[in-house]
């Protein structure tokens, strides 16, 4: 199979002459006629709304002496994951969506998927903190300042990014190794590992392992702990004697509850339509992929700013100086 796009290196499979695409083709929302129209505008500002919000949140756990605790401190560390998620994707999605530019090369795709699952995996691993940290502050009330140090805050969020760089270095290793010859276009405006190994042809085996595993010991394993973490933190709660100490234990894990939602919920019908794509709707599958992509960046900082008073206070205060 030859063409425009192919690379002039063919690899031979079976006795059939395959190749690596120079280029491969994203697509927006496939059966939404003039989507761009008003998709790009909404993304630009969905993409704006992320990146400020996410940057306040750093700069105030920066300068605010109040925001400096474990709970804020992993707050951050999931700012910034979501900046470096969102950065990893701007230019793509915005090329689909408001230039009509759909073309990104071979490599180009290969490094932003692997930016992509770290992150994503990163994100996934400060959850699983974050949940750690609710159940100690509910649990071990006057021990939280002890266990939860900031020395091992830090560790924690590099252990999670060590992980998070380690499990995805080989996925573009393996895609790289492939020949081609499924065509080029995929099914999102940016690329994914899934995806991109479904265009692939040959030994794909060791591929579709090692996404399963990745998916189980990574996103499954967190989930699978941070259940365990509120099956505790529940059985805490049980034990505070007052109705007001109850309720108010369990509002401090509201904003995390919901983000975790959000962020597994498209994640999990994400990975379960990939095993089931001859049955799956194309636009269902871009909508959910949106969805995991873009709203736990634009939501994780307005779920804690509105359910947490210190972050308030620290906003009200940064605006009265700004006024001031």
């Amino acid at each position: 199979m030859s063409g425009k796009g192919f690379s002039q290196f063919p690899v031979s499979e079976s006795n059939t002459t395959t190749f690596q695409p120079a280029v491969f083709t994203l697509t927006g929302l496939r059966g939404l006629v003039g989507a761009r129209l008003w998709l790009g505008p909404l993304l630009s500002l969905m993409y704006i709304s992320a990146m400020v919000e996410n940057c306040t949140v750093l700069y105030l756990v920066k300068t605010e002496h109040i925001l400096q605790e474990p709970q804020y401190l992993f707050l951050s560390m999931l700012a910034g994951a979501d900046i470096i998620l969102s950065v990893s994707t701007l230019f793509s999605v915005l090329k689909v969506f408001i230039l009509g530019l759909y073309e990104v090369t071979f490599d180009g795709c290969l490094s932003q998927l692997f930016f992509i699952h770290t992150f994503s995996s990163l994100g996934s691993g400060i959850l699983l903190a974050m949940a750690f940290d609710r159940f100690v502050a509910i649990s071990r009330p006057l021990q939280y300042t002890a266990i939860l140090t900031n020395s091992r805050v830090t560790k924690m969020g590099l252990a999670a990014l060590l992980r998070g760089v380690t499990l995805m270095i080989p996925l573009p290793i393996l895609l790289k190794r492939l020949p081609f010859c499924k065509g080029q276009t995929l099914a999102y405006s940016y690329c994914i590992h899934p995806n991109v190994m479904k265009l692939a042809c040959g030994q794909v085996t060791i591929n579709i392992f090692y996404g399963l595993v990745l998916v189980m010991f990574s996103f499954g394993f967190d989930f699978l702990l941070i259940a365990i973490s509120y099956v505790l933190i529940f059985k805490a709660v049980l034990g505070i004697a007052s109705r007001e100490g109850q309720m108010k234990a369990l509002n401090t894990c509201l904003s995390h509850i919901f983000i975790v939602l959000i962020y597994y919920g498209p994640l999990l019908a994400i990975t379960v339509m990939h095993r089931i794509n001859h049955r799956s709707c194309p636009l269902v599958h871009a909508v959910l992929g949106n969805i995991y992509l873009f709203m736990p960046p634009l939501l994780n900082p307005i779920m804690y700013s509105l359910k947490t008073k210190q972050i308030r206070a620290a906003l009200r205060k940064y605006f009265k100086i700004q006024r001031s």
